[in-house]
């Protein structure tokens, strides 16, 4: 074999799913056929469980230095609140996907992944031990890569799910909307947000100085999806929609999408797996698409490590489609829904006045907050704890060695058993895994502990957090710890304790 995994796609999916393998020891190759990174700005922003996630593994902070955190987030344009209290990072990061990307690239870099450019995956050839990857390259002659797994996240048009000959059954476009980022000296306003007019919508966003994203969309006007895209189609349709192009001028990027929204009949077909755009695509409402990649790497990053390294059975991974494939559904469902409430017309008007006044309802914003943020979503597991498949709050905790976070303890993306009153029970089990679970004992700083749709719980007395941040066994004090389920637990998602 010449690697444990090959990664189709060096963009922000494929990265962080190739940092998460090397936290985990596993050996890894990233092929991408791009030459270098292409330095259009592309995507827009990172929500609060992808920061949490970047959090969790100690590079936050490089994020946060580049981005600028916004107060304010949307949906189809209607303006949703956030609350503090349901993370330590309650607001959405406007940072340009190609800072995300260049970032990522140099934590890879850092934590030894090998990147090989100008090789595109042009056939693949599987059998019982592993897959075949043939490359087409800048060489005269062809190349291949030999390794156990494949994961695909090379786009929307990946090359890795046709070939596995994975169906991505789904809806058709009914806009075509356009991208640029352009001066616009003659914009009356900074910032204009989803302005509604007979021939469609358009906003002109201030990323950065003296430059704005342009976004036009219109209805009913279908692409070609080979007709070229440039700047003058980007003018015509922005006086199409708005009825000047305020001056616009020196282009740095334009590009193209629609409402399209399909999934990848299944996320694993043997060896070969697909995360990110190769697994989903979807109106790009609310900014989802770049953070659920993200987080589906993130899922799927320790799961893969622990099949190669021996430590469980390759029956894990399908957990990673049946936790992953039901957040993809809901993303692409709510994203129809945010493209039917922008089309033009009285009806929608209509629609989007009632729409926006029940927004104003607590219970509505946190219910689409939730569908934007990720910080809801539950994972099947075998648990009645209110806890159990969500993912674990950033409390802060004091150990023998001084003040921490919950975060800061999977900063090594290992599972962590936290035992916050000393009980001997849970410990006593976990030491059958002490060889890939990290025993922590500590003491919470609050009683009660904020969760997103449910309020604050009481702290728990011990809980067992896996790498991606999600629990997967929890006790309350005042009760017996579960330590049947406990081991139950341990076993499904870390493989056999240890012998002797």
């Amino acid at each position: 074999m010449d690697t444990d995994v090959v990664i189709a796609g060096a963009g922000p999916t494929g990265l962080m799913l190739a940092c998460e393998l090397r936290l985990a020891g596993v050996d890894v190759t990233v092929v991408e056929k791009l030459a270098e990174r292409t330095g259009e700005s592309r995507a827009g922003g990172i929500h609060s469980r992808t920061l949490e996630v970047l959090d969790q593994r100690g590079i936050l902070d490089r994020f946060l230095a580049v981005g600028e955190l916004q107060p304010v987030g949307h949906f189809s344009g209607l303006y949703l609140e956030f609350d503090e209290s349901e993370s330590r990072h309650p607001y959405p990061l406007m940072i340009l996907q190609s800072d995300i990307e260049r970032l990522l690239q140099e934590w890879a870099a850092e934590l030894g992944v090998r990147v090989r450019r100008s090789a595109e995956v042009s056939g693949i050839r599987r059998d019982a031990a592993g897959v075949t990857v043939e490359l087409r390259t800048a060489q005269a002659r062809p190349a291949t890569l030999r390794a156990p797994w494949l994961v695909g996240c090379d786009g929307g048009r990946s090359t890795v799910r046709k070939l596995a000959g994975i169906d991505f059954p789904g809806t058709e476009a009914t806009m075509t909307a356009l991208i640029g980022d352009v001066e616009l000296p003659d914009l009356p306003e900074d910032y204009v947000w989803v302005r509604r007019t007979p021939g469609g919508d358009y906003s002109a966003i201030a990323f950065e100085p003296g430059w704005h994203r342009v976004i036009t969309s219109e209805f009913d006007r279908g692409a070609d999806r080979e007709e070229p895209v440039t700047f003058e189609r980007l003018r015509e349709s922005l006086t199409r929609v708005a009825g000047t192009d305020f001056g616009m001028r020196n282009p740095r990027w334009v590009s193209r999408f629609n409402d399209a929204a399909r999934q990848a009949a299944r996320y694993r077909d043997g060896r070969v797996l697909l995360a990110g755009d190769a697994a989903h695509i979807h109106f790009p409402a609310g900014g989802q698409g770049l953070n659920m990649g993200v987080q589906d790497a993130v899922n799927l990053g320790w799961k893969l490590a622990a099949v190669v390294r021996g430590r469980a059975p390759e029956s894990l991974l399908d957990s990673y489609h049946a936790e992953r494939h039901p957040v993809g559904e809901r993303v692409l469902h709510n994203t129809r829904a945010q493209s039917a409430l922008v089309r033009p017309g009285p009806q929608t008007d209509a629609l989007r006045e009632v729409f926006g006044s029940l927004m104003v309802f607590d219970d509505v914003n946190r219910y689409l907050r939730h569908m934007l943020n990720a910080l809801d979503i539950r994972y099947p597991v075998d648990s009645d704890h209110v806890l159990a498949g969500r993912r674990v709050p950033d409390a802060g905790l004091k150990t023998a060695d001084g003040a921490t976070r919950v975060h800061e303890l999977l900063h090594a993306a290992r599972p962590v058993l936290l035992d916050l009153r000393g009980g001997t029970g849970p410990t006593a089990v976990a030491r059958g895994w002490a060889d890939r679970v990290d025993l922590v004992e500590a003491r919470a700083e609050d009683d009660h502990w904020p969760v997103p749709a449910l309020g604050e719980i009481p702290a728990p007395a011990a809980l067992l957090v896996r790498p991606d941040g999600h629990v997967a066994w929890a006790a309350d004090a005042g009760a017996a710890p579960d330590t049947a389920g406990l081991r139950t637990a341990l076993t499904t998602w870390f493989g056999p304790a240890l012998r002797g």
